[in-house]
């Protein structure tokens, strides 16, 4: 039996006194450097009950936005369909790479575990690398949670586990002429908001879903500036409104003076415009190919960085925490870059060169 002022007592039973005194020192040991409680709920908690636990009482308040709710209660709820029953003691590195392995080269397959298959029959490939690190990072993310706030474990140990390399990000984007064919479709399409919607979205490099939830007190057309509160990073962001962008929001508030709503709304005004139809149709009128509504946001990044905008300025209007995602767009600025270096050379070096 042990007693230390400030914890409860603790009591084991032993067959010889020796295995006792032994207990009774690395114990009392433990309970004054606080890693005995730690100790033993990694020993009687199990992963199945750290997923429950987690997302009955964290998710919900965590992750309020509805896609992001969704994605981390399908990866842990897999996670648990194969970690359930085990002690957390018994969640290894290993095991968690075993099953990083098993992600990135087993057909996709339901909740019930049953392969599914396409349209021609054939099982769906794997998941790719960036889903399977959309796995880990909702597996890591509760792993924190449990030693920061719960102290369920000692460690998070999808630390350990290396993150599959993924390819390099898909840079789309509109040439003139495509552009100008784009938007000549774009005008001419029955749904009148179609144009301006694609006309805001190049111009602001804003993302689809901030685009269409937009809402009118979030524009300031006095100062020139789009406030959006809610973002991908859940962090507010100013987006610069110029010139054509300006002129055709402008014009859409004239037609809605005294809305507060949608600025790109349906019909009825209740829900954003639906686009995806007059979308590809515009597409297949101007003749374009292997082209989404996000390449819109690839585009005006590109042509960002072809007009001398530097990665950190790019990042900043594009809404991106680090310089990482930037980089895709780095050879486009070439022509910029080259200027900078031939004047910081002929200030340098122009009395050798004369």
């Amino acid at each position: 039996m042990i007693r230390l002022k400030g914890y409860p007592t603790q009591t084991a039973t032993f067959e010889r006194k020796v295995d006792a005194r032994t207990w009774a020192t690395q114990t009392e040991a433990a309970l004054r450097e606080n890693r005995y409680f730690k100790t033993v709920e990694e020993k009687r908690r199990t992963f199945g009950e750290l997923v429950d636990q987690y997302l009955s009482k964290v998710a919900p308040f965590r992750h309020k936005k509805p896609t992001a709710a969704r994605a981390i209660k399908c990866h842990l709820t897999w996670w648990k369909l194969k970690l359930g029953p085990y002690i957390l003691a018994d969640i290894t590195p290993s095991r968690i790479a075993a099953l990083r392995d098993e992600l990135l080269t087993t057909p996709t397959t339901d909740s019930n575990g049953k392969e599914l298959r396409d349209t021609d029959g054939n099982a769906r490939r794997a998941k790719s690398p960036a889903t399977v690190n959309r796995y880990l990072a909702s597996l890591s993310v509760m792993y924190t949670h449990a030693v920061n706030e719960w102290g369920w474990v000692n460690d998070n140990p999808v630390r350990k586990v290396r993150r599959p390399s993924e390819p390099r990000g898909r840079v789309r984007f509109l040439s003139d002429d495509e552009r100008q064919r784009l938007l000549t479709a774009c005008r001419e399409s029955p749904n009148k908001l179609l144009y301006p919607l694609v006309i805001v979205t190049l111009s602001t490099g804003a993302r689809r879903g901030e685009m269409l939830n937009l809402r009118w007190p979030e524009v300031d057309l006095k100062r020139n500036v789009i406030r959006l509160h809610e973002t991908k990073n859940d962090e507010r962001r100013s987006i610069p409104i110029v010139s054509l962008a300006h002129k055709v929001l402008t014009q859409l508030r004239a037609s809605a003076p005294n809305s507060t709503g949608y600025v790109f709304p349906r019909p009825d005004g209740t829900k954003p415009v639906h686009i995806d139809n007059d979308w590809a149709i515009a597409l297949t009128k101007a003749n374009i190919e292997d082209f989404r509504f996000h390449d819109l946001r690839h585009s005006a990044a590109s042509y960002l960085a072809m007009n001398g905008a530097t990665p950190s300025e790019i990042a900043e209007v594009l809404g991106h925490k680090t310089l990482q995602m930037v980089k895709r767009y780095a050879h486009l600025s070439e022509p910029h870059t080259i200027s900078v270096v031939e004047r910081m050379n002929k200030a340098v070096f122009e009395d050798e060169s004369s």
